[in-house]
């Protein structure tokens, strides 16, 4: 009976994990293994664009890439994973149930914004955590301009100061500007729980970020956190409100609710706790990868973030590991040594640092430059050519 390598999930890790699985079985003349692919898109949704205009664009086709290295597609929807009989359940276009076995589990499903704890968000705010959603927002800012002057139309609150959140805040003057006209009297606010702006950053990265919000007029509420969000607005827990009919919800970020469905440690985030090679600790079958696994980067303490930078390599070594184990190869264990970010700051520009200390190399032009290269270049799928998919599918390729 041909061995199965069956993928939850068709974002970065999961495109990547199908192509490396299906790359080292290639290499190593196997024609016994077949690579599925189960999501509800044949699609790479890159959303770590999704706080820009024309969202509906940032997509990118995968059934020519998965043909042309021999991956299978399912269209449809995991809801069980029934760790004893190595099967899932899950549902195509139709809704129809439907079973599938496999020898080799990379759970590669994501993750979503948890928008349940704080009353009258789910009502009330918008987000950017899919693509869906983040075009309704694309499509409630534009028609803000169809609506009478007033302080709640001029206002956007952005809940959270991570990275989701400053992007986003950053780019809203200047589309604020282009959908409202230059002489509006608009806000953007940004709620965040910490005593400074960007305070989960290091100092170097924080002074940065200070200055741009400075230049750009973006606000920051800190040592603040929503008590509550309705059609007026948003509620602190100190008593104080905002005013408005834009409320960006970016925080609480959980792992793919099927993580629960394993029974096995996890992290507060949801994440699975994974060895050096990726497999689900007490479930040597089942591979954790992307925004679902709790992955050491290194041997300094350092973690893996709910980031495609991490998601790319995570799914490589996934895919390679769980083709190894049925090809009798070697696993390559998991490691990222170097970190860096890049955060657009909208009209300012950007800022790249290096480390997880967070040096800033770059900033505004400079740094803009690189990260359009990143996010409309480099973490974009290959071409449909199979050497070169192969090629890029290698987890020790550079990444360039």
């Amino acid at each position: 009976m041909r061995k199965q390598i069956l993928i939850v999930g068709a974002g970065f890790a999961g495109m990547w994990a199908a192509l490396s699985a299906a790359r080292l079985a290639d290499k190593n003349d196997s024609q016994a293994i077949d690579i599925t692919v189960i999501a509800p898109q044949p699609e790479l949704r890159v959303r770590p664009r999704f706080y820009e205009n024309n969202v509906e664009t940032l997509v990118s086709p995968l059934m020519p890439l998965f043909d042309i290295t021999g991956v299978k597609f399912l269209h449809g929807t995991v809801s069980t994973i029934h760790s004893d009989t190595r099967s899932v359940s899950w549902q195509d276009a139709e809704g129809k149930t439907h079973q599938h076995r496999y020898d080799r589990l990379i759970l590669a499903s994501g993750s979503h914004l948890n928008r349940s704890f704080v009353p009258g968000v789910q009502a009330h705010a918008f987000d950017l955590d899919q693509l869906e959603s983040a075009a309704e927002l694309e499509k409630h800012l534009h028609s803000l301009a169809d609506k009478p002057e007033s302080e709640a139309r001029n206002t956007v609150v952005v809940c959270g100061g991570g990275f989701t959140g400053i992007e986003m805040a950053m780019e809203l003057p200047g589309r604020l500007r282009d959908i409202l006209g230059s002489n509006a009297k608009t806000r953007v606010v940004v709620v965040e729980r910490g005593a400074q702006p960007g305070a989960r950053y290091s100092e170097e990265l924080r002074n940065v970020i200070v200055s741009a919000s400075n230049e750009l007029g973006v606000e920051w509420m800190v040592n603040a956190e929503v008590e509550s969000v309705d059609a007026g607005g948003v509620t602190l827990k100190d008593g104080r409100s905002i005013t408005s009919s834009t409320v960006i919800w970016t925080v609480g970020v959980q792992a793919s609710d099927l993580t629960t469905q394993i029974n096995a440690p996890r992290d507060r985030q949801g994440r699975l706790h994974v060895n050096a090679n990726l497999q689900v600790e007490g479930h040597e079958e089942i591979y954790a990868t992307g925004d679902v696994a709790c992955a050491a980067t290194d041997d300094k303490g350092n973690h893996a973030l709910m980031t495609c930078q991490h998601a790319i390599l995570l799914g490589k070594f996934a895919g390679n590991n769980a083709a190894a184990s049925l090809l009798n190869v070697e696993p390559s264990p998991y490691r990222q040594e170097m970190y860096v970010t890049c955060l657009d700051l909208g009209a300012w520009g950007a800022v790249y640092t290096e480390g997880w200390d967070q040096q800033v190399k770059l900033t505004r032009e400079e740094a803009k430059k690189l990260k359009v290269s990143i996010v409309s270049e480099l973490i974009y799928p290959p071409k449909a050519e199979r050497a070169a998919a192969f090629e890029m599918a290698d987890p020790y390729a550079p990444f360039v």
